[in-house]
């Protein structure tokens, strides 16, 4: 009983310091009083209907599947920033046109002629260029094996090895010890010099900041499908960046055999006495993609910020057939704008947050999470060290399999507790008051397969040491499909997850001290 005393207490206690109190007046009496600001009042707002409504426009086919930079995604930030003048909430930039302008690359194949020791290789068959290249040609007579290709205080690949200017050689994986534990972890558990997702931007970052002239990445599990990714007529998104001199390719076995016969059992560097001939035609197109950024600015730290974000973007149009993305992510943006709604409702009636909200509405997420890297790695609109949180939402309308016949009213949050135990702590007391959602954790364990943690817009901020929560309802059938449609969104459940995030963010917003972050990245 003294258990449930206390957590009782500490429940009341965590949500005492960040809920508004309104002031009232006992008619009998001389002595003003205060009592606790009804917050579900505005929670109230956000609507089922309104939430349909809006998202029949933003999922029909009028906004062609909102592909990223195309004229239907064109229609859609105009959507987003018309439905923010019409509620009163300003412009987050100083511009006041409620976009930022995000400079993208889109790569067709290059076309590139590629001979290693007198034999002739194929574009997309034997090799992928993954990164938009500038013209140009190789001619050398030897490549530097690094093994992993790693460079970690842990562990390095590059000891006693110049690489600068030259060709590389590297293969997938880690190194691990004798006691069969990764060596760079010391646990069973991988670092990220394994997982595809970060690997492929690390062990390319490591060669690069070396002087590498090129890179040939050994990564067979993951080789058909970038080939499908980057090697398709539609190609490659990425950020415009000018500086990018290095060619970074994904080669098969047959490539990787020619140049080291035995790479997969070889882990100690060598260098190769290996001819190279290779000729580079970028057939890249410079477009530009739009976030949508708008913000309710806070009443009393209104340096310090709120990010609740969400991507526009979507497949577009494949084949002939719309890709409507009513769940991904038409769900999070038409919650956005509700979230804003209940917000602005709050602040006319005197009670706006004491922390600062910025709607974040990114681009280019089914692209490679551009909108959000661009915002926190090129052009941040306010400072990374002034962002207390960032709440993503990414497919809060449907149910997945795995719940289809148990209790529907669920949502899986993934992040919450990876850099702030207070965040999880207030995530999990603002659902218990409110709404009673299930949360299903399945996908925040760093072992789950799936790697959804680093699959979505809030990614961007966590590796900058920002607390995230990423809503999400899991995949379903309809799930990168055509199928995708608002006809089949639970309107319902979006509704009480939608209000779900609007608590969530009321109380990180108007707590008297922002959330600590106790365990950060290093």
């Amino acid at each position: 009983m003294k258990k449930v005393f206390l957590m009782v207490c500490c429940v009341g206690l965590l949500f005492s310091c960040g809920s508004q109190k309104a002031e009232t007046t006992n008619p009998t009496s001389t002595v003003q009083t205060t009592t606790p600001l009804d917050v579900s009042k505005y929670g109230a707002t956000i609507t089922s209907a309104e939430l349909k409504e809006d998202l029949y426009i933003f999922a029909s086919d009028e906004f062609a599947g909102r592909g990223t930079g195309e004229e239907g995604e064109k229609k859609a930030v105009k959507f987003l920033k018309d439905h923010y003048v019409a509620l009163d909430v300003p412009s987050a930039l100083p511009n006041n046109n409620y976009f930022q302008e995000v400079p993208l690359e889109k790569s067709a194949a290059p076309n590139v002629t590629l001979n290693v020791n007198n034999k002739s290789f194929t574009s997309i068959e034997d090799f992928v260029s993954v990164t938009s290249v500038q013209d140009g040609t190789l001619n050398t007579s030897e490549v530097v094996y690094a093994g992993y290709g790693i460079e970690d205080e842990a562990y390095s690949s590059y000891e006693n090895l110049d690489v600068k200017g030259k060709v590389v050689l590297i293969r997938s994986g880690e190194p691990k010890n004798t006691d069969g534990n990764f060596l760079i972890t010391g646990t069973s558990n991988a670092s990220k010099w394994s997982n595809a997702s970060q690997a492929y931007r690390a062990k390319r970052d490591a060669a690069k900041e070396l002087g590498a002239k090129a890179v040939f990445f050994y990564y067979p599990e993951i080789y058909t499908m970038a080939a499908a990714r980057f090697g398709g007529s539609s190609g490659s998104f990425s950020l415009r960046e000018n500086n990018e001199d290095m060619y970074y390719f994904l080669i098969n076995t047959d490539l990787a055999k020619t140049l080291l016969p035995n790479i997969e059992t070889t882990v100690d560097s060598q260098v190769i006495d290996m001819p190279i001939q290779m000729t580079y035609k970028s057939n890249s197109t410079q477009i530009v993609g739009e976030n949508v950024a708008a913000i309710i600015k806070g009443s009393e730290k209104p340096e310090e910020i709120i990010v609740i974000s969400a991507h526009l973007d979507h497949e577009g149009v494949k084949n002939g057939e719309i890709y409507n993305g009513a769940d991904d992510d038409g769900s999070g943006s038409v919650a956005l704008i509700q979230i804003a709604k209940a917000f602005k409702a709050a602040q006319k009636d005197g009670h706006g947050p004491k922390r600062s909200i910025l709607f974040l509405h990114v681009t280019g997420e089914e692209k490679g999470l551009l909108g959000s890297r661009y915002y926190t790695d090129f052009d941040p609109i306010f400072p990374l060290e002034n962002t207390v949180a960032n709440l993503n939402i990414d497919m809060i309308g449907r149910v997945d399999p795995k719940h289809e016949d148990k209790n529907n009213n669920y949502l899986y949050l993934i992040g919450a507790d990876k850099l702030s135990t207070e965040l999880h702590e207030i995530s999990e007391a603002a659902n218990k008051k409110y709404t009673n959602i299930e949360f299903d954790y399945t996908y925040n364990d760093d072992n789950d397969p799936n790697r959804f943690y680093y699959r979505s817009d809030h990614y961007n901020f966590a590796k900058n040491n920002i607390p995230v929560i990423f809503y999400f309802n899991g995949t379903h059938a309809d799930y990168h499909k055509p199928s995708d449609t608002p006809d089949k969104i639970r309107y319902d459940l979006l509704e009480n997850r939608t209000r779900l995030i609007f608590y969530t963010a009321w109380e990180l917003a108007n707590r008297d001290q922002r959330i600590v972050v106790d365990k950060a990245n290093e």
